[in-house]
């Protein structure tokens, strides 16, 4: 490691040994580390606020483990079919008008068709003329599908890879770990921004995590986005009951995944309603500098915008920030 925290290095050749090192290394060494990169990069004090729909809930036909909306659990979830575009306009301008700058959609699908892309385009086109940054995230694509979204002027795909090689047979047996890297492919190859991030807290070990971001990090491009979920156990999900993840061991990952990462918007996106405030500006700490705004991420609950603005003032950051790379 570099005698210079301060200086970071865009990597894409992480090895596990150095990656498990830095999750070893002392509390306090680790954060210096990584706000110090974080510095480099960013304005420390400045958190970019994101805001997630799901425009489609339920009836998916994949066993996510963690999942809710799959098919094959009873989740007590009530599936929606894809909404009206209108609505879904209404909701970017409510989440615009309460300080989000980019506006993200999620449909639960295994694949969309045709049809129902040339649907989300014209939302996706809809929330640009409000000014804001788009976002979707729809399962695979095909390579036509893919450039379709492009054309429309799609600034995001999120397409998590949710944990490591190694474990994922653990968490979803209905598509591969390729099928997710493939969609990655031609989701970057199409010149749109990569949202990809993963899940901790599943029952996977420190290696399965470390594993998970050096996937990420050795990626032909970092993703510009990386969203960091904490798993929200769900009564039905097969994850349900699974043991809790120790809060430090999160502040970690997102410490080791600014590190890794360094150009790259670490986002706090599912789990943020079970952390305290002072887990989450450990986070931030730690190099965390996005959050997914409003009461609910897809189909569980998240703080109310008022408990967000209430925490930014206490620790004295600002909203603001494209989610492009600085």
């Amino acid at each position: 490691m570099s005698a210079n925290p301060a200086i970071s290095t865009i990597r894409h050749d992480w090895r596990t040994e150095e990656v498990q090192a830095l999750f070893a290394l002392p509390f306090n060494d680790l954060i210096f580390r990584a706000q110090s990169i974080h510095r480099e990069h960013f304005d420390p004090n400045e958190i970019q606020i994101s805001s997630l729909l799901s425009i489609k809930t339920g009836s998916c036909s994949e066993d996510c483990a963690y999942c809710p909306q799959s098919a094959r659990y009873d989740a007590d979830l009530q599936p929606e079919a894809l909404m009206p575009v209108d609505d879904v306009l209404k909701a970017a301008r409510r989440a615009k008008d309460e300080g989000a700058s980019r506006f993200c959609m999620g449909a639960a699908w295994r694949q969309p068709k045709d049809k129902d892309v040339a649907r989300v385009v014209e939302m996706i086109q809809g929330v640009k003329a409000l000014g804001m940054e788009t976002c979707v995230t729809l399962g695979m694509l095909t390579d036509t599908q893919t450039a379709t979204l492009k054309d429309a002027g799609l600034d995001y795909y999120n397409h998590n890879l949710d944990t490591s090689e190694d474990y994922y047979s653990e968490i979803i047996t209905t598509r591969t770990y390729q099928d997710r890297l493939d969609t990655l492919a031609r989701v970057r190859d199409a010149g749109i921004n990569v949202c990809c991030g993963g899940i901790v807290g599943m029952g996977e070990s420190e290696q399965d995590r470390a594993k998970l971001l050096i996937e990420l990090a050795n990626l032909p491009k970092h993703p510009e986005s990386v969203p960091i979920n904490m798993l929200v156990q769900v009564e039905g999900t097969p994850l349900n009951g699974t043991e809790k993840l120790d809060p430090i061991v999160f502040v970690r990952t997102i410490a080791v995944a600014r590190i890794l990462m360094p150009t790259s918007r670490v986002r706090l996106s599912a789990g943020r309603n079970a952390m305290s405030d002072e887990m989450q500006a450990l986070c931030f700490l730690a190099g965390a500098n996005s959050i997914f705004y409003g009461e609910k991420l897809l189909t569980t609950d998240n703080p109310m915008t008022n408990q967000d603005l209430a925490l930014f003032e206490r620790l004295g950051v600002r909203s603001g920030g494209s989610c492009h790379v600085q």
